[in-house]
């Protein structure tokens, strides 16, 4: 028997990172254990909400902008800062930690500072991040002035006006993050045995986060369609969901088809293309020759108005990966970064993979972010007591 909800407050920092919003807060000032985040995290954000607006909250509607970071000094001696990312599912009544969020790891080395929990010269710093999450380590890079980092600069990203100060995110080792494996099967490409759907090629690989990647001219795309086309195709959502399943079944994220679901954060649906004509969300051509691939990516069982970061570092990975069904979409860059047409523009990630005679490995992966702190109080929330 429970009672009535009894009001709280977190203290926070709102903040932009990259393409995402999340709520920052220190792990010093967050109650209990994990076990008891979930009631005031979706109380903060108004998860579960039928409407998807969440409107009596701090979210926004979807899935990049109803996330929390938890920031806390580490331990380790590997590491500055540890970070555990909290994805708060909009239309569900739960949180997931299952995977990382590459966009918002653009703010948490600028938060951390801000905030006093690493002591740092002003200057270029370079911060290492261990994610909680998929135990993996990122170093970000920015500059500090005054004790405080900088957020003002000339670098424009696709899908943000303005432009903000270079953070730059190294990913190291990212091979594995989520199941343990670059290639969880062992396979570059593969059949899937999609229910509903039949046989369907799939590259499945887990770099960042896991991805489950396949041609948007499988299921009749082009791959230049934008998310809200995506979304009023028939099926289509439905379609992609039951990839999602199947893949993450056969990676080992999921034991079967029904903790497959639950589990809405990974692996990411990726839909890959040849280099073509396109145009963005804000109307802007895009050409082919000025870009090396096409993708659209699926997050939390919604087309991206971007791309995920951790997912495009996958994607970078993966076109170096020979066989691979991005390998095969994609232009062949040499050791020049890969240039990735998607709806809000062009993105561009790094990667390095060797291969030896245990087969493929990640060696790393890097990205340029910005971000900006938006807000700084306490967020309220209502947990519900014993009574």
């Amino acid at each position: 028997m429970t009672g009535l909800p009894s009001p709280g407050t977190l203290r926070a920092v709102f903040m932009r990172g990259g393409t995402s919003k999340a709520l920052m807060l220190r792990r010093q000032d967050v109650p209990g254990d994990i076990a008891a985040w979930e009631s005031a995290f979706l109380s903060a954000m108004d998860s579960p909400d039928p409407f998807g607006r969440q409107l009596n909250g701090m979210g926004g509607g979807v899935s990049s902008v109803s996330k929390i970071c938890i920031v806390e000094p580490s331990t380790r001696p590997d590491a500055d800062i540890d970070y555990t990312f909290v994805q708060v599912v909009v239309r569900e009544g739960r949180i997931d930690l299952s995977g990382n969020c590459g966009n918002m790891l653009s703010a948490v080395g600028p938060f951390a500072v801000d905030e006093g929990l690493v002591e740092v010269a002003d200057g270029p710093v370079c911060l290492r991040i261990f994610n909680t999450n998929t135990r993996k380590q990122i170093v970000a890079g920015f500059e500090v002035r005054g004790g405080r980092a900088v957020y003002g600069g000339d670098l424009a990203i696709p899908g943000v006006t303005g432009t903000g100060a270079p953070i730059r995110l190294d990913f190291v080792d990212p091979g594995g993050a989520t199941t343990g494996k670059l290639l969880p099967t062992g396979a570059v490409r593969q059949i899937l045995d999609v229910p509903g759907l039949g046989p369907i090629e799939a590259s499945l690989v887990d770099a960042a986060n896991a991805c489950v990647f396949i041609r948007a001219a499988d299921l009749g795309l082009t791959g230049t369609e934008l998310p809200a086309a995506l979304e009023a195709m028939p099926g289509l959502l439905d379609w992609l969901a039951r990839i999602r399943v199947a893949a993450s079944v056969a990676m080992g994220i999921g034991p079967d088809p029904d903790a497959a679901a639950r589990i809405v954060h990974v692996p990411f649906v990726g839909l890959v293309a040849p280099p073509q004509d396109s145009s963005s969300l804000s109307g802007a051509a895009i050409r082919a020759g000025d870009v090396d691939l096409t993708a659209r990516m699926i997050s939390n069982g919604v087309p991206h108005q971007a791309l995920p970061l951790t997912a495009t570092l996958c994607l970078a990975v993966a076109a170096r990966i020979e066989g691979s069904l991005v390998h095969e979409a994609a232009r062949a860059t040499g050791d020049a970064a890969l240039r990735v047409g998607m709806p809000s523009g062009i993105l561009t990630a790094d990667a390095a993979v060797a291969r030896d005679g245990a087969g493929w490995r990640a060696e790393r992966g890097s990205f340029f972010r910005t971000a900006r702190p938006l807000m700084r109080g306490a967020v309220y929330y209502d947990a519900v007591t014993p009574g």
